[in-house]
């Protein structure tokens, strides 16, 4: 692989992780500047980290270094995670679809929130990403039957989250 083909590879592996980062509630700037931190840290690590699990070595920096400033910032300041679900839903924007986005929004934000920490990401993957189960188990370091199990009970708890936030308890 020549220098422009991993460049490319590297860029697109970025560009993902930005829109998982803004999809967890980051906002532009700061998946920006974690994303940039993380680039920075591969290539200063480059040679000790192996071909084959670069996607999920990235993964793994991005994210934890997006918790070690959500965790900084609420130092300073009690802050809330925003779920940026607004490209996913509409296509065009009209008064009424944007009062249903806003209501959507604070339903899965706050079912979310519910839910255990790994289910909730492993769901926002899946479903907001667009990531296979393959690529979920790569970035975890997992077999692709233990992300079945996680995701059957993480949308076995979304759902019963999702009863009890409507009143349908049963």
């Amino acid at each position: 692989m020549n220098d422009i083909e991993f460049g490319e590879k590297l860029h697109n592996y970025l560009k993902k992780m930005e829109v998982y980062l803004m999809k967890m509630g980051a906002n532009r700037q700061d998946a920006e500047d974690v994303i940039q931190d993380t680039a920075y840290k591969f290539l200063s690590n480059i040679d000790s980290i192996h071909i084959e699990s670069v996607e999920s070595w990235l993964f793994r920096v991005a994210v934890n270094q997006y918790y070690d400033l959500c965790r900084k910032k609420s130092r300073r300041q009690n802050i809330t995670l925003n779920f940026d679900y607004k490209d996913l839903l509409f296509d065009e924007f009209t008064p009424e679809k944007a009062v249903l986005q806003k209501e959507l929004e604070k339903d899965i934000h706050i079912l979310l929130e519910s839910i255990k920490p790994k289910y909730a990401q492993f769901l926002i993957l899946k479903y907001s990403t667009g990531l296979r189960l393959i690529e979920i188990a790569t970035l975890y370091g997992m077999k692709v039957d233990s992300v079945k199990t996680i995701m059957h009970r993480a949308r076995k708890q979304f759902i019963k989250e999702y009863r009890r936030y409507q009143g349908e308890e049963r």
